[in-house]
């Protein structure tokens, strides 16, 4: 047998302990090899005629499910089922309500706090920081654009506009209305249900991201979050820019007049281009024949315009009105979920990416249960006209979109045994020529840089690692106070 046929043998053995690290007698938890375990390699067939480069087998579908141990008896999906339902009790029973949903809050923050000084992969989230931050400097940036653009919307078309406007015709409403009439009432009050909503969504994520603790899912969790929130900023910009380009009749045409104090007249970009030609037809065919503004402005009203200092260019944006607070942020509280039909939910873009995560990350039955529930919210924002159902649909694919698109950022498939690989395709003519040489000490040396290549690096002393953990443990049950107080209206 010729050294190249021994070593075609070695590349093969060595491909195949990589693809079943995880599940090898030689490996841990985490996929590492054990020491002091010696590689039994089996018997050395004997080749007839040119030996064939190796093949390896093909990876496992579902590759996150080997990363959650805790998931074979349903740790984190009984969790989140306990938190929804618990908060559910604040329409059957708030005295009960009152009692458990402390008592579970204090139950998840004790346990995450006497898991965090046994996780063992605290390196690899103060590694992931620097984009954990970076995506959550993005997320808000894509947030304050988008409410400046929902009040622009809310408020550039005056009140009267809100009140005469009709809604636009719904078929998904057509359908749910003529549902009611067909289904027993107990299904009709089910779908009626709010069992779910905004801040559970949001929580259920959370909750995925500290069970990395638990090692639940594939750390580190702040890979998820990242990957999260660069998804939710990059599907918030492109909302913003669909519902702007054209604006759309609410289907609560009482909604505007109850949340805003905006003048009845247009804004004087509306007087120009739009109030004109909005229903006359012979002016409507005028204006494309001519593709000018040619219409005498009727008279109006000056705008308010209060001194904001630098941000003073927000005025003719967010149109303030007097009495509304005394600085433009007081202004964007106010805006919530906008009265305008905004094209598409940002709700659902929030239930789809949790689903999506939830899925890929955990998987099993909690992730069916997850995906029915954004289907629930998805019927109840159609039924309750919080949207169109067009809104919903488009928020559907577009979220499911966004994060396939994501998968840079975190991923549930093995990053250490593909580096390896990618390792091994790289060093493999180096192999073959030092097998053709006889040079066995190389050919160790090249299997040892394929071993190291899917080694995390290590950089960090224990006492960054331990004030880091203890940082981020407080920062992220701080934000998740904030984000709950700023989302409890949309």
């Amino acid at each position: 047998m010729t050294m190249k046929n021994i070593c075609s043998i070695v590349i093969a053995i060595f491909r195949q302990r990589l693809f079943t690290a995880n599940d090898s007698e030689f490996s841990d938890e985490h996929g590492k090899p054990r020491r002091n375990c010696p590689p039994k390699f089996p018997a050395m067939p004997k080749p007839k005629g040119k030996a064939k480069r190796p093949v390896p087998p093909l990876p496992r579908r579902w590759a996150g499910a080997r990363w959650r141990p805790v998931a074979v008896g349903g740790g984190l999906g009984l969790a989140a089922a306990a938190y929804v339902g618990v908060d559910y009790l604040r329409h059957l029973s708030p005295a009960w309500h009152g009692r458990l949903r402390p008592a579970l809050w204090a139950a998840l923050a004790l346990a995450t706090t006497a898991r965090a000084p046994f996780y063992r992969r605290w390196d690899a989230e103060l590694r992931a920081a620097p984009r954990f931050l970076a995506a959550l400097v993005f997320m808000l940036a894509a947030l304050l654009c988008e409410a400046i653009s929902v009040r622009f919307i809310n408020t550039v078309l005056g009140l009267q506009w809100h009140r005469s406007t009709a809604p636009l015709p719904d078929t998904g409403q057509w359908i749910l209305l003529a549902l009611n009439e067909k289904l027993p009432q107990t299904v009709v009050d089910l779908l009626r249900a709010r069992i779910i909503t905004l801040h559970h969504y949001l929580m259920l994520f959370i909750m995925l991201g500290f069970s990395a603790l638990f090692d639940c899912i594939k750390g580190p969790g702040l890979s998820i979050g990242s990957r999260y929130m660069f998804t939710m900023a990059v599907g918030r910009l492109l909302r913003t820019i669909t519902f702007l380009a054209t604006i759309l009749p609410s289907a609560r045409p009482w909604c505007a007049e109850a949340r805003y104090r905006i003048p009845d007249y247009p804004h004087p970009w509306a007087q120009k281009y739009y109030a004109p030609y909005a229903s006359d037809r012979m002016m409507i065919w005028r204006v494309m024949k001519q593709d000018m503004p040619y219409a005498t402005l009727q008279d109006y009203p000056d705008e308010y315009k209060p001194d904001w200092g630098l941000m003073s260019f927000l005025v003719d944006i967010l149109r303030p009105n007097t009495g509304e607070g005394p600085s433009w942020y007081h202004l964007l509280k106010k805006s919530s979920g906008g009265c305008s039909d905004l094209l598409y939910s940002g709700h659902m873009l929030v239930a789809v990416l949790t689903a999506m995560a939830w899925t890929e990350a955990y998987g099993g039955w909690s992730s069916i249960v997850i995906w029915f529930l954004v289907v629930h919210s998805a019927q109840r924002e159609i039924r309750e006209r919080h949207h169109y159902s067009v809104d919903c649909i488009v928020a559907i694919y577009v979220g499911m979109l966004l994060w396939r698109m994501t998968g840079f950022l975190w991923s549930a498939r093995e990053t250490n045994r593909s580096r390896r690989i990618a390792k091994l395709d790289e060093v493999q003519n180096r192999l073959f020529r030092a097998a053709k040489d006889s040079d066995i000490l190389e050919v160790r040396s090249l299997l040892g840089e394929v071993e190291l290549a899917g080694q995390e690096k290590k950089g960090f002393s224990q006492c960054i690692i331990f004030s880091f953990a203890a940082a981020m443990i407080v920062f992220t049950l701080l934000f998740v106070l904030l984000a709950f107080t700023l989302t409890n209206d949309g």
